[in-house]
């Protein structure tokens, strides 16, 4: 078990049986994401993008009471006062985004309580999404009078689809686990005592199984989803020649023939 020594306290990193665990800790203010914190998440990405160990990722939130409640307004008088300002913030915003967007291994955020505004914003860059009974979601953007992103938006359509994101958007108020699960917004809804027991099993799970196939399922999933004319098939069919080259192909075929477990190194 490794622990991320990092410039806030309000970030936590933690490196344990193949899984790197991020936590927003923020409580004081429900896990909201202040401009520090968003600074240790780059460097929490780029620590467990490097290390060979930590084959699957886990978000989260401090305590029982929220996920991530939205942005810290409470910096905005001092980090978004000015253009200057802004330009600054959202650089840095950008800059996680790109950092969640290129994360080449699986991402899973642990829901609970509160998923509101930057909340949403941080849970759909994860590749699933396990939230427990009691969790509340939405953008209360227009509430705010501030502008989604299209980055941002996208996602959310790609997840929820047009007329969903539209409601979710302009209506600007919360959604039950219940409402979140059927919208597809969320892929399980689970008892809060069983939450991290789930998440746990889910990301061990993962976590076993062959890296190359797990990469290969994850970047050939996103060329799917893009434009025809922008799908790069030939990464794809290459991702795909890297599994059925790979050593752990020979592993995986003798172990199913010795009924053992294998045992997957990512190449």
């Amino acid at each position: 078990m490794t622990e991320l020594k990092l410039a806030t306290e309000k970030m936590h990193a933690l490196k344990k049986n193949g899984i790197g665990w991020m936590t927003f800790n923020n409580p004081a203010r429900r896990n909201a994401i202040g401009f520090a914190m968003r600074e240790a998440i780059l460097e929490i990405i780029e620590d467990f993008e490097a290390d060979p160990k930590v084959r699957v990722i886990v978000m989260q939130g401090a305590g029982d009471r929220s996920f991530v409640s939205g942005s810290d307004i409470s910096e905005f008088s001092e980090r978004r006062a000015t253009p200057e300002q802004r330009e600054i913030y959202d650089a840095l915003s950008a800059k996680v985004n790109d950092a969640y967007a290129n994360i080449k291994k699986p991402l899973i955020a642990m829901i609970r309580g509160f998923c509101i505004g930057a909340g949403i914003g941080t849970a759909i860059h994860a590749d699933i999404r396990i939230a427990a009974e009691g969790s509340q979601f939405g953008v209360p953007a227009a509430k705010l009078g501030l502008g989604y992103a299209f980055r941002n938006m996208k996602k959310i359509i790609d997840i929820v689809g047009p007329a969903k994101t539209k409601e979710i958007l302009f209506t600007g108020r919360r959604y039950s686990g219940d409402e979140a699960l059927a919208m597809g917004l969320i892929n399980q809804l689970v008892p809060a005592d069983k939450l991290e027991e789930v998440v746990d099993d889910l990301a061990l799970t993962i976590a076993s199984n062959a890296p190359l196939t797990i990469h290969a399922t994850k970047v050939i999933v996103a060329e799917a989803a893009k434009d025809p004319d922008k799908r790069d098939i030939v990464l794809c069919d290459q991702l795909v020649e890297n599994c059925m080259r790979s050593e752990d192909y020979k592993e995986g075929r003798t172990a199913f023939m010795e009924k053992r477990t294998p045992k997957f190194r990512g190449r």
